[in-house]
């Protein structure tokens, strides 16, 4: 389970470091930072996969994506006594990301290209460091592995530092390229880890999604981020997951209804049967809500649970009277995965902070800045270039 997730220098996010738990809730006003909080928790998903950079320049490029206000807010710009303007710049510029777990903890550095203007992909940010270490927080006796430049050294058994890559490049992750079951076995572990977090923010519920029509399909454990497979993973469920569970999630959002998969040559379809009618609905029948919440049942049941799952607004679409059994299957799902929620439904949001478990998250704005309301920072240490 994720203990603390750390954020700098992001967009509305200059310095933010929140603790979790089995269940974090994120809400605020609109423009408070609750989306900026989520890209940057996918964005630190990306360095596992090697997409960083790229994902980056999908939003802009680092320049786009950097905090823009002035690099210290200080006392007296809070409280008015002075205008908010920016001074000679004493620190590096940098985005960094990080968390940790119980067992080990990372972060990334990313900055400005040393060559800048001398290639075309100037604009592209570069590695400046990263660090592995054991523990909730870095400190210099706990560190496993650390980048710095093209350099970077593991801690093996016997005790002492040893560079393992000399020459890496500057737009690649240790994560992706010094990971080896022999020498960087932890690396291997956390990034493995990192590449199963599931993140749902795009579940189709329009006219054309591709769930509401058949589809080929195969053992799906765990539900694609658009939801095209649904089907397949309902069924997977109801074969090797807990379909008791499935059944007591639907029946609590729409009493006495059932869903059914039939195949045809290869081909999975929905369909649905809901009290009082005659016949089964098919999926491309079923109302945007309906949809949605069973796109959402299979996400957080799956067979296969995900050590993380990251739902953005997952009240979209849904009737106020499906929040409350919504809260009640995340919290099942909390039973076996750690599960981030974002919103701004307040029924949703009171059920949810009912529950065992959960932690809320308020955030807000002061002078542009996204803070946390009431909460108490975990401790925490960057690594050092």
């Amino acid at each position: 389970m994720l203990l603390t997730f750390a954020v700098s220098g992001y967009r509305s996010l200059r310095d933010l470091i929140l603790p979790l738990d089995r269940i974090t809730l994120i809400t605020g006003a609109n423009g408070s930072g609750k989306s900026s909080l989520y890209r940057s928790i996918r964005l630190l998903a990306e360095v596992a996969q090697g997409r960083a950079i790229a994902s980056l320049a999908s939003e802009g490029g680092l320049n786009s994506t950097l905090w823009a206000g002035p690099e210290i807010v200080s006392r007296a710009m809070k409280r008015g006594e002075v205008p908010v303007q920016g001074t000679v710049r004493k620190g590096t510029v940098a985005l960094k990301l990080g968390f940790a777990d119980e067992d080990y903890g990372y972060a990334i550095d990313l900055g400005l290209p040393a060559d800048a203007g001398r290639s075309y992909f100037s604009m592209d940010p570069e590695i400046k460091c990263e660090a592995l270490w054991a523990g909730e927080a870095l400190s210099r006796s706990n560190e496993i592995a650390g980048r710095n430049g093209p350099s970077v050294r593991v801690l093996p058994q016997q005790g002492q530092r040893l560079p393992v890559v000399q020459n890496l490049a500057r737009f690649d992750s240790m994560m992706t390229h010094a990971a080896d079951p022999k020498d960087g076995l932890e690396l291997l572990v956390l990034r493995e880890r990192m590449r199963a977090w599931r993140f749902y923010d795009h579940l189709r519920t329009d006219r054309e999604a591709p769930a509401r029509f058949p589809k080929i399909g195969t053992r799906t454990p765990a539900l694609s981020a658009d939801g095209a497979d649904l089907a397949a993973a309902l069924q997977t469920i109801l074969e090797i997951g807990d379909e008791v569970a499935l059944a007591e999630a639907i029946d609590d959002a729409f009493p006495g209804a059932e869903i059914e998969i039939t195949v045809n040559e290869g081909y999975f379809e929905l369909l649905m049967r809901q009290k009082g009618l005659l016949r089964s609905l098919r999926a491309a029948e079923l109302s945007d809500g309906t949809l949605r919440y069973l796109l959402l049942t299979a996400a957080l049941l799956s067979p296969r649970p995900a050590p993380l799952i990251v739902l953005n607004e997952p009240e979209t679409s849904l009737h106020p009277s499906l929040l409350e059994p919504l809260a009640r299957l995340i919290s099942k799902a909390a039973e076996k995965t750690q599960v981030l929620v974002v919103s701004h439904a307040e029924p949703l949001v009171n059920a949810l902070a009912r529950e065992r478990g959960c932690l809320h998250h308020h955030l807000h704005k002061e002078l542009g800045e996204t803070q946390v309301a009431d909460a108490e920072p975990p401790r925490w240490r960057w690594p050092s270039r």
